[in-house]
């Protein structure tokens, strides 16, 4: 059974864990590179700061962590942007992923408009997103790494 809950503080570790887990496998994959992630990708304290200040939200597999999402809703929730969302490659492929937009669009039935960003490398999360509904919107430069970072925006249906 798959369910999407509140991270609490006490999950901050293994939240990191399963990120840094998550990234890692990217970065081997698609950059040939051993390691590497976005900001605070491997701190669990980086993760209770995102706890105490957005919406960190917990994905459970049968009881068992197996991912997380990060939401930054404007106030009044009318825009929402997904800063991070990540599911351990151990589960990838199984339909969590639509699961959690399904869950997002219905929590946060006020928001008009949701964006998200994702590397340029990062194939097959451009599939995704467009299969979700989502068009890309621009492209920026990652100033750390020097990345070309993509935007989408998804304007919110009623239907769902």
């Amino acid at each position: 059974m798959f369910t999407i809950l509140l991270a609490d503080l006490q999950d901050a570790v293994r939240l990191a864990e399963v990120q840094k887990r998550t990234f890692d496998a990217d970065a081997r994959q698609f950059q040939n590179k051993e390691e590497d992630g976005p900001p605070g990708y491997d701190s669990a304290e980086w993760q209770a700061e995102q706890m105490n200040n957005r919406h960190y939200y917990k994905l459970l597999a049968d009881n068992n962590l197996i991912g997380g999402m990060i939401v930054f809703p404007s106030p009044g929730a009318e825009e929402c942007h997904l800063g991070r969302i990540f599911i351990d490659p151990l589960h990838q492929n199984r339909g969590y992923g639509q699961e959690c937009f399904r869950f997002l669009f219905q929590t946060y039935p006020s928001a008009k408009k949701w964006t998200l960003d994702t590397p340029s490398w990062a194939a097959r999360n451009h599939y995704f997103y467009q299969k979700l509904g989502f068009v890309r919107t621009g492209e920026t430069l990652d100033r750390v790494n020097g990345e070309a970072i993509i935007e989408y925006e998804r304007a919110s249906k009623q239907s769902e």
